[in-house]
């Protein structure tokens, strides 16, 4: 399945092997459609499964379509086949920063260049609720004008993680680069372990070897600990005050993002990447994510490789299973008895429009997800819902629109659309604009602020 040549999603050519490890092959891609580069992490199944590792690779999905900046490797889409799980990512043409540095210690300017990338993706991240926990120069990439992407957030937690005191506790990371308090494993900060994992890049770019080094375990544990490590003289005075802060032992003491970037030798040529804080819709937008990873987990979210003869090969499946309208459903439809508002807490909730139709529910699916490949949404059905997912941000994050279809009798169907998030504006513009127009040769009547006369189909 995982042959050069083969067709994902009937839009994804492979390509060649990136990398590969114990439960995932990464493979350089282009889409078929937009010619735009990318790269594929095929992880599979049946493995993540045996390993116990769904509710990581869950949080991978979670954590990485939540993180959305300059220096941080974007994930573009999640599919899943009964086999395995496909991560569309940007692709990195350059390489692993760990390459750059096996040939020897950088040049100043361009350590602190990597530096200040680094430390502006992790502020952005912590900002997000995010601590990656497994900073090292293996899972930060470099693409060709240099730019710094941080990547594999598979150890990754989110601030909603934390237990009652207000710590995690789980012990991941790299031993070289993981702080003295995930050592003695009595809960710690996630931001400032991050913080710890910079210091310890920050000496290996300017120094070319570990601050930190023992052949056995123990010692070096021991040695990262007491925090005892010992700078190169060709250091600057200010680059070696400013390590004694971020390796700093005591957690409490520990510098924190903030400073770092007061400081004098770290502000030399930065350039400071503005991001916007999170709107209500964008927390809202989490609703998503925590749908495309239970789907990435669905039989019939089935994504396989298309022409392809091995016996794996599996036929996308979407058994349409609509809903039934009952009696009260139908009397809400009536102008005057719409008594959805005694149940709904949210009155945000009602932003919804419904229309009538005589195709089959397969001919409703088959015309959202036509609307869908020509106006640049994502769209996946499950049952009778289908869901269209924008794939540009707009005003207030991506917009994303949900289709119900109801039966009502079997040549008779209700189908309800709602906005799940986005702007409402925007969402109104695309409905008139390009929805509704795109719908008429399927629609019988609009309902409600829609209503019209029934086509003479």
């Amino acid at each position: 399945m995982e042959k050069k040549g083969r067709v994902l999603m009937e839009k994804f050519e492979l390509g060649r092997l990136l990398g590969q490890g114990t439960f995932a092959k990464v493979y350089y891609a282009r889409n078929t459609t937009t010619g735009l580069s990318c790269a594929i992490k095929i992880i599979d199944k049946e493995k993540i499964m045996k390993g116990g590792l769904i509710d990581q690779i869950k949080r991978e999905i979670s954590v990485t379509r939540l993180v959305k900046h300059p220096n941080v490797v974007r994930l573009y889409e999640v599919m899943a086949s009964k086999s395995k799980i496909y991560f569309v990512m940007e692709y990195v043409k350059g390489g692993e920063l760990f390459g750059k540095v096996a040939k020897g210690k950088l040049k100043e300017n361009d350590a602190r260049q990597y530096f200040q990338q680094l430390i502006a993706a992790v502020d952005y991240c912590h900002s997000r609720g995010v601590y990656h926990r497994d900073l090292k120069p293996e899972n930060l990439l470099v693409d060709e004008n240099g730019n710094l992407k941080v990547s594999d957030f598979g150890l990754s937690a989110l601030r909603e993680s934390r237990r009652q005191d207000g710590l995690l506790h789980t012990t991941c990371g790299t031993p070289a680069y993981v702080a003295p308090e995930v050592i003695n494993m009595k809960g710690y900060d996630g931001a400032k372990v991050d913080i710890w994992s910079c210091g310890v890049i920050l000496y290996v770019l300017l120094a070319g070897f570990l601050p930190f080094h023992d052949e056995n375990l123990m010692e070096l544990y021991k040695k990262i600990t007491k925090g005892e490590f010992r700078c190169p003289q060709w250091l600057p005075p200010e680059v070696r005050k400013l390590l004694s802060k971020i390796l700093d032992p005591n957690p409490s003491q520990r510098i924190m993002v903030a400073k770092i970037m007061e400081n004098s030798w770290f502000k030399k040529g930065y350039k400071h990447f503005d991001t916007p804080p999170l709107t209500p819709t964008q927390v809202q937008d989490k609703n998503l994510i925590i749908d495309d990873i239970h789907a990435a987990f669905d039989e019939w979210s089935s994504s396989p490789l298309e022409n392809n003869d091995d016996t794996e090969v599996e036929k996308q499946q979407c058994i349409l299973r609509p809903s039934f309208f009952n009696a009260f459903d139908l009397i809400s439809l009536s102008e005057g008895f719409d008594l959805s508002g005694l149940f709904k807490e949210d009155l945000n909730e009602r932003d919804c429009s419904r229309f009538t139709t005589q195709k089959p529910a397969t001919d409703i699916v088959s015309k959202f997800e036509q609307i869908a490949r020509t106006e640049c949404f994502r769209v996946t059905n499950k049952g009778g819902k289908v869901r269209l997912r924008g794939v540009k941000e707009g005003r207030k994050g991506l917009l994303a629109i949900d289709a119900e279809i109801f039966e009502v009798t079997p040549s008779f169907y209700v189908v309800e659309m709602t906005k799940t998030s986005g702007d409402t504006l925007e969402y109104k513009k695309f409905c008139n604009q390009e929805l509704r127009p795109s719908l008429n040769d399927i629609v019988w009547a609009w309902q409600g602020s829609w209503q019209q006369q029934p086509n003479d189909s």
